[in-house]
């Protein structure tokens, strides 16, 4: 049997060598359009920050490797221009040389990705020093201009990760860098209690961050930028960093469905309406883990978990993928921000409303070791059952740790009553004796059962501004927290002794504050018949 594998970066290559180590009968033939194949994409932004120095160390494998250790068959710049899928044939143009051949498949797997958008901005396209990063060809373009011309300053459009990630490697370089967004925060699709925690983090180290405003126009040859709001700024460089679009012309000439969004349909055999053609990657739209419904795939590791799985699938395997969750992490200076399943932003777009959310901010490990810092976590869940929908965290420390826990929660079909089963590996330098998962699974449970009821601040409503007492639990000497005015404070030490302080004819706040004194004042409040609702804040 004859396999043509049409991309090889990230799900190709995957699936190329799987299928070889499983078979070694079957005829396996790569195109790849670009001059590199199997590289490591999400490493791009370190080696323009001379994090990572060895050029040679981002492409893990050649062609010459491939045909030499696994009998694969690699043509890099050869792109499949048409698929014939009557006569299981597609068209391949030499694009070194110009010439044009027709190839024979039996099953055809179409690993394509997806390519950088370049917005409609007027004057983008003349813009001499202005850049996408999606291979590495592109990198290298940005390595030479970095060093023929030394630019001082750069400006990053597009403040998703990839942006994050190469304005920070920028700053690392001694840029000076200005990041534009036309959202209202960074780090989308991240909730806002994280985006702003990470808004924060990126003005403290010295980034300029522009939020809610578009570029209308590049002049001066890509060296004056013009917003929205009327303002110019200065550039000696520009990265386009404003999203991707799946690679699907190919598909589409074929015949092969796509969803609105322009991603391959797949079943849960990676296969399209086309017969003996599969696709897998960032082209495909999948099935959500969590929702079940459709969801783009645009991950690498996600692209070689398919690649791996078809391999299989293709051998004659029984098997099933079981669709994506979406698992990712951020180096952000000295900060990490990490994410597993839905967020609040996705959960919305899907028309989903029955859940609840808690956002906690304990300490990475025991307080009491040194270094402990505030590990700030936002969970997602089902509001009656308590079926963990996603996670999302940002702090110093222990972060992917705690996200990667989570995702084996979700992909379990765990619920935060579970959470506190879990038993997190304990020891002072790395934990605490009820762990950050088990916290979180405290809370949920409390939120679910309605023990603790708690209201992000954005919710309250404006009459009970004027109406509600709003009660501080601070000790004395410790500083005030959250936006919301009390209407009195009394240390959470003097709350018993001080009830009949308490209106019952009022409804009752508890101000923001870390930790655990909130919950604890809510639960004394509660054996006096008081209800209490604690104040969300980031």
């Amino acid at each position: 049997m004859k396999i043509i594998v049409v991309g090889g970066v990230a799900g190709g290559p995957s699936f190329a060598t799987r299928l070889r180590r499983l078979n070694e009968t079957h005829e396996i033939v790569l195109y790849e359009r670009g001059e590199n194949i199997s590289f490591a994409s999400c490493a791009l932004p370190y080696y323009l920050g001379g994090v990572i120095k060895d050029r040679d160390s981002l492409i893990e494998r050649t062609p010459a490797q491939l045909k030499e250790k696994n009998n694969i068959d690699v043509f890099i710049e050869h792109e499949v221009t048409s698929i014939d899928p009557v006569n299981k044939t597609v068209n391949v143009k030499n694009l070194a040389d110009g010439t044009n051949k027709t190839d024979h498949y039996d099953r055809l797997i179409l690993a394509s990705g997806a390519r950088p958008t370049l917005p409609p901005i007027k004057g983008a396209q003349e813009a001499k020093n202005g850049f996408i990063l999606r291979n590495v060809t592109h990198a290298d373009k940005i390595m030479d201009f970095l060093e023929a011309e030394n630019p001082q300053s750069v400006t990053v459009l597009g403040a998703g990760v990839m942006g994050l990630e190469l304005a920070e490697n920028f700053k690392e370089r001694g840029l000076d860098v200005t990041l534009i967004d036309q959202l209202p925060q960074v780090a989308f699709p991240y909730d806002t209690e994280i985006a702003d925690l990470v808004y924060d983090h990126l003005v403290e180290h010295g980034l300029h961050v522009i939020l809610n405003t578009t570029v209308t126009e590049i002049s001066d040859n890509g060296h004056t930028v013009h917003l929205s709001n009327g303002d110019t700024l200065k550039t000696d460089m520009i990265i386009f960093a404003t999203g991707v679009a799946p690679n699907n012309e190919l598909a589409a000439s074929a015949g092969i469905d796509l969803s609105k969004s322009g991603q391959v349909k797949v079943d849960n055999r990676l296969q399209t309406n086309v017969e003996d053609i599969y696709a897998i990657g960032d082209i495909i739209e999948t099935t959500s883990i969590v929702t079940g419904l459709p969801t783009p795939s645009m991950l690498s590791s996600a692209a070689n978990r398919q690649g791996h799985l078809l391999a299989d699938i293709i051998n004659g395997a029984d098997l099933h993928y079981r669709g994506y969750l979406g698992s990712g992490v951020a180096k952000i200076f000295d900060y990490t921000a990490s994410y597993t399943g839905l967020t609040e932003h996705m959960l919305k777009a899907a028309g989903i409303t029955n859940y609840k959310t808690i956002f906690i901010t304990p300490f990475d490990h025991a307080y009491f070791y040194p270094g402990a810092e505030r590990l700030n976590l936002k969970l997602i869940f089902d509001g009656e059952t308590g079926k963990i929908l996603g996670a999302q965290a940002v702090g110093k420390k222990g972060v992917d740790k705690r996200i990667g826990q989570l995702s084996v929660a979700i992909t379990g079909n765990l619920t935060v009553f579970d959470l506190p089963d879990l038993e997190i590996p304990y020891s002072p330098p790395y934990s605490s004796s009820r762990d950050v998962v088990n916290i979180a699974g405290y809370v949920g449970i409390n939120q679910v059962t309605k023990v603790a009821e708690t209201i992000d601040v954005a919710e309250i409503p404006a009459e009970d501004f004027k109406t509600a007492y709003f009660l501080d639990v601070r000790e004395a000497g410790k500083a005030k927290s959250g936006s919301v005015e009390a209407t009195a404070n009394i240390p959470l030490s003097e709350l018993r002794e001080r009830i009949t302080e308490i209106p019952k004819d009022k409804k009752v706040y508890l101000t923001f504050r870390k930790g655990l004194n909130t919950y604890t004042a809510a639960r004394i409040l509660a054996g006096f018949g008081i209800k209490a609702i604690m104040i969300e804040e980031n």
